[in-house]
């Protein structure tokens, strides 16, 4: 891809309110209590299927015709696609006003206002946002300085430093209290851990580099600090709306404590029955003591279903009810008739595997499309022998994970080049593309960064350095190609889809020699170049690709993926906010689901009963819980053990189900043939060996 897109201006555009002269028509009476809700604190529980995104617009339509300015309503989600459909379905209520609503995502959010105020705080302007794998980079290259990758002793790699370092800034638990639940081997090594930290904090200050991690943490200092400066920054809005509010962090409700410090007109929506993220530093804490942290809020439950079928609901509220500490709610529906869900008892995998199979091809027969049914499971590997089983029979499916676009090495590769030219002192971007020359190794790519860092950074430092004889050539094609982009305009239209494209004519001749398949990876090449056409400077480019990277790669999908009839296998965290007509759980057994790690720690037990309830919740008329009665220590080895049925499958969930058993298959045993006067004695013969 070599020409340069013409960016298509848009047109003014103004919609006239489309919605019901009263806008709490059609709402029911939980919803529309929420929605009308006067100022002051709002809490509603949300259970799964109950329109708590239609109550949400609601809520802001209704905001916006009190008279609410809508540049002074704050709506935070967890993806920028949701701000934008919630605002969109306003738009159709309310008209073009909603359009000045402020919506995005939290880190978004405070990388906007990081923009706009960071400097009257220290923070430089300019700087860039690493995603996770750069900051992994860049803690390796703190790790490296200190020399504590040559201990006799193995130390942490950076993956884990890093997982360390975010989980201690999101949840603020002590770093020696996550090392001793998550890492007990490397408890010895609190203290290099605080010195590779604090290296890290200092390069990324001395790079004008921040973190994902730093977008939170640096909005909520701005607002807990004393000054005007705060006082501003918190007077911004006068209503604050949050979604999925189970899913925030300790950092999260922090500045929300510090955005309401002058009014407390925050409503938030979520379902603490839905709290599964934990392992990314959410806590339940948050929606359990929301009425703690804001006195006075207004609980609103919605309890109407509009997804499943009553004994679906009668199964899963039986489930959630054994949570230890919940918001009590029933959900029930309108709708009538359904099956209750089928406990399914398998003899060992292979048969779980068939009875899925063979179940979902009646379904299939009997109208339901591939599309509308998923197999769920606790982890990615438990879904293996399914795999090979839909392949053989040629169902299409697709399996939802795997590497997202900005972790290619390829799509990382070429923003590497912007990167440096946005912010020429990103030494993770420098080595990056430095090890990407031929005839340049570690050696002289470390060389040259220690030579650009003596001059300062500047525009000719790299130019100024004298490599060895076997990379001058390299070095000199890559000079000319940064010289060229530097002398570029700092705006216009189409400046960054050309700035890609002039990398890739050095680039993509690297790549076909890196690979030997390598046209999908040109395909994402072609596809970050088109994103880009949207965006008239590098820096806003970098920082909203950053921010909301795209999920997938042409290179790196499952299954078929490629029929537009597919049949979904997804992880219970990934289905999380999605629905199927028909639903399996597989592997319902201890150890499986929940998972072994988690049998000993009550927090985690009671996460992995949220986790199941949100897998059985997504089903909305057919639901099948799956588990195999033996299950074979490998998958070559003889030898096998009796599972046990998930605990959270106890006596009183199974009287909401039926119970199904899978046919073992087995021939019938021969008929005995009739009785005649034996011809050997077997049993005189073995008391004759002993002499009896």
């Amino acid at each position: 891809m070599t020409d340069d897109a013409r960016v298509y201006p848009q047109r003014p555009r103004e919609v006239e309110p489309r919605g019901p002269a009263d806008l709490a028509a059609g709402l029911n009476e939980a919803q529309a209590r929420a929605a009308t809700h006067p100022d002051g604190p709002l809490l509603v529980i949300a259970g799964a299927g109950t329109g708590k995104t239609r109550t949400l617009v609601h809520r802001v339509a209704l905001l916006l015709e009190r008279g609410i300015r809508p540049e002074r309503i704050l709506l935070l989600t967890f993806t920028r696609r949701s701000a934008q459909e919630m605002l969109a379905r306003a738009e159709r209520l309310v008209g073009s006003v909603s359009r000045s609503v402020h919506g995005g995502t939290f880190h978004a959010t405070a990388h906007r206002l990081l923009r706009r105020y960071g400097e009257a705080a220290g923070l430089p302007a300019g700087f860039t946002i690493m995603d996770q794998s750069d900051a992994g980079d860049l803690m390796q290259l703190s790790r490296a300085k200190l020399g504590l990758g040559e201990k006799k002793k193995r130390f942490p790699k950076k993956e884990t430093l890093h997982h360390v370092y975010s989980r201690h800034v999101n949840t603020e638990i002590p770093v020696a209290a996550i090392l001793s639940e998550e890492y007990p081997q490397f408890v010895e090594f609190e203290e290099e851990f605080g010195r590779v930290f604090a290296d890290y904090t200092a390069r990324k200050a001395e790079r004008n580099l921040v973190d994902y991690d730093d977008l939170l943490l640096f909005w909520a200092m701005l607002v807990e600090t004393d000054g005007p400066l705060a006082q501003r920054i918190s007077g911004l809005y006068d209503h604050i709306l949050v979604d999925e509010y189970q899913d925030t962090n300790h950092l999260q409700s922090r500045i929300l404590r510090g955005m309401c410090r002058t009014h407390a007109n925050l409503t938030v929506v979520g379902d603490d029955a839905q709290s599964i993220y934990s392992f990314r530093g959410a806590t339940i804490r948050n929606i359990l003591d929301f009425p703690h942290h804001f006195p006075g809020a207004a609980i609103v439950p919605l309890e109407e279903n509009y997804r499943s079928t009553q004994p679906i609901l009668d199964c899963t509220n039986t489930l959630i009810s054994r949570a230890e500490e919940r918001y009590t709610k029933n959900l029930y529906t309108h709708r009538t008739g359904g099956e209750k869900p089928w406990l399914v008892t398998a003899h060992d995998e292979p048969a779980q595997t068939r009875f899925v199979v063979d179940r979902l091809l009646e379904l299939h027969e009997e109208g339901v499309p591939l599309r509308e049914m998923a197999v769920l499971f606790r982890a990615g590997y438990m879904s293996a022998d399914l795999e090979i089983e839909l392949t053989a029979r040629g169902i299409p499916f697709e399996k939802w994970g795997g590497l997202k676009f900005l972790e290619a090495a390829h799509v990382k590769d070429v923003l590497a080049f912007l990167r440096v030219l946005e912010n020429p002192r990103d030494d993770v971007s420098w080595y990056r593309l430095l090890m990407l020359m031929p005839g340049i190794g570690d050696v002289t790519a470390r060389g040259a960064i220690d030579a650009m860092a003596q001059l300062a950074w500047s525009s000719d430092a790299f130019g100024r350095y004298q490599p060895p004889p076997r990379a001058r050539a390299a070095h000199g094609a890559l000079v000319e190609l940064l010289d060229q982009l530097r002398a570029g305009p700092a705006e216009a239209d189409g400046l960054v889809t050309h700035e890609i494209a002039r990398v890739r004519r050095l680039y993509d001749d690297i790549l076909r020699e890196r690979y030997d398949r390598v046209e999908p990876r040109l395909a994402d090449l072609d596809q970050l170049q088109t994103i880009s056409g949207g965006y008239s400077s590098r820096a806003a480019f970098l920082s909203a690709i950053a921010l909301e990277p795209p999920q997938a790669t042409q290179d790196l999908g499952f299954g078929s993926g490629s029929e537009d009839d597919t049949l979904v296998l997804s992880t219970a965290h990934s289905a999380k906010g999605r629905e199927w007509d028909a639903v399996f759980v597989i592997w319902a057994v201890d150890g499986y689901f929940p998972m072994a790690r988690a049998l000993g720690d009550d927090e985690q037990i009671e996460e992995e009963r949220r986790l199941m309830y949100v897998a059985m919740t997504r089903a909305r008329n057919h639901l099948f819980i799956t588990y195999p009665l033996n299950v074979y220590d490998t998958r070559r080895g003889s030898d096998y053990s009796i599972d046990q049925l998930s605990r959270f499958l106890d006596r009183g969930v199974r009287e909401t189900m039926q119970r199904v058993v899978v046919d073992a298959g087995e021939a019938t045993p021969p008929a005995a043939e009739p009785a005649a006067p034996p011809v050997v004695d077997l049993r005189a013969m073995l008391r004759g060996r002993f002499g009896a």
